[in-house]
């Protein structure tokens, strides 16, 4: 697509959006007048799906209608209910039905995986992570490494940016896994960088990790549901995404994770169990020994919480119709006229610390701009909520199922009123 800096343009490039449809699926917050406000923080908490409050309401009906029967007669029983979510999550990660499954939250499926694919021996202990990574997944890998006995400061690998560049390069992570790989037992990464936006070259690193006998695990939140991927051919041993940024499905929502199909029925695996993962053949007969099921789904602990499964329903139907091949083609032209205007109007005065390949970000833009948290606050004042990370970034996602490149225009339109020209 050829950007041109005109309301013009942006008004053209809607009408001509075989996408724009997709918006009116989703309820727009709106200010204190009513008015639609620009939603940039889909990265952060996405748009409630229209769809989702009539399926957790059925759910609520049928409870009080059946009570326990509900398990097994109501409308979406809920024992396998899980089970209409996976080929759905399976086709948006690139996965088969069976490494699948969606339970708990991130980072404790993170913690549920690293139990059985984080096995440290001397020698071979180290998990690299990258810098600065989620703060919640360094916890967990730092925790983990202290749970086994070793010291964080020797067995925490962190690979950042070089010195005055803003994002990690493929080919450092790739050298530092060739260099270190006999001493790293986990390479644990995201898929897209939370706080640059960076979507990292996987099947490289993925290659070289295995190739050094590494494990391999992906922290996906800011990669499902934004950008391709190809988990099962990658080779990846196991992943995990939360489901309420770029999936849509509410504050705290029921995550997912992945495990290689390799290790389907590998049950000397350690892990941790409980009696959702057992076999469901048998699991109501209710014996004292675990018999975990094939496939990701053995992982399971709870059975899961169905009112807060009922909105991903709707996100993913979404998802279905649209088409991810069809989002990303949309994602990339929103997100680079984002770039091109700011480029084109605002170069003294904003840095882009995301890469400007298109093919190595998604959604996201990282801006490094003056204003601090005051900036935050004018821009929301005016009608535009985006993210704010410390110490000097605003970050803001044009989603493609429902942003527009007039909303793009009006960004950066205000951001330029605002924005200190001194950056």
């Amino acid at each position: 697509m050829i950007f041109a800096p005109t309301p013009e343009f942006a008004a053209e490039a809607d009408r001509a959006d075989p996408l724009a449809a997709l918006r009116g699926e989703f309820r727009l917050p709106v200010d204190d007048t009513g008015e639609p406000l620009v939603y940039f923080c889909g990265n952060s908490l996405g748009l409630q799906p229209k769809r989702a409050p009539r399926l957790v309401a059925e759910e609520l009906e049928d409870w009080a209608r059946l009570a326990v029967r509900g398990h097994l007669h109501a409308r979406r029983p809920w024992v396998p209910y899980h089970e209409q979510l996976t080929e759905p999550a399976a086709a948006l990660v690139g996965a088969e039905p069976l490494e699948v499954v969606h339970m708990n939250t991130l980072t404790v499926n993170l913690h549920l995986l690293m139990v059985s694919f984080y096995r440290p021996e001397p020698g071979r202990y180290r998990i690299l992570i990258e810098k600065p990574a989620f703060p919640s997944d360094r916890y967990a890998a730092e925790s983990q490494v202290r749970f086994h006995g070793f010291d964080p400061d020797d067995a925490l690998i962190e690979i950042g940016p070089r010195e005055g560049e803003h994002y990690i390069r493929d080919d450092d992570i790739v050298e530092l896994i060739e260099r270190e790989g006999r001493s790293i037992a986990l390479v644990l990464l995201p898929g897209v960088q939370y706080y640059s936006g960076q979507l990292f070259e996987l099947p490289a690193i993925v290659r070289a990790a295995r190739t050094q006998g590494c494990a391999v695990g992906l922290d996906l939140a800011h990669a499902a549901g934004n950008v391709p991927l190809a988990l099962h051919d990658w080779d990846v041993d196991f992943a995990a995404w939360c489901g309420y940024k770029y999936l849509n499905a509410g504050p705290g929502a029921v995550a997912a994770c992945f495990v290689h199909a390799r290790h389907a029925r590998r049950f000397d695996l350690p892990r941790f169990a409980g009696w959702w993962g057992h076999d469901k053949a048998t699991r109501f007969q209710m014996g004292p020994e675990f018999s975990p099921m094939a496939g990701a789904e053995g992982w399971q602990i709870s059975n899961p919480p169905i009112l807060s499964l009922a909105p991903l329903i709707a996100s993913l139907e979404i998802f279905q119709r649209a088409g991810l091949d069809a989002l990303r083609e949309k994602s990339r032209a929103l997100t680079g006229f984002l770039e091109y205007l700011l480029r084109a109007r605002l170069a003294e005065r904003v840095d882009i610390l995301t890469p400007r390949d298109p093919a190595s970000r998604g959604c996201q833009l990282s801006l490094r701009c003056r204003g601090g948290r005051s900036l935050h606050g004018a821009l929301e004042h005016n009608g535009i909520v985006g993210d704010w990370r410390e110490p000097d970034v605003v970050r803001v996602a044009p989603v493609p199922s429902y942003n527009t490149f007039g909303e793009v225009f009006r960004f950066v339109e205000t951001l330029g009123r605002l924005v200190s020209p001194h950056a």
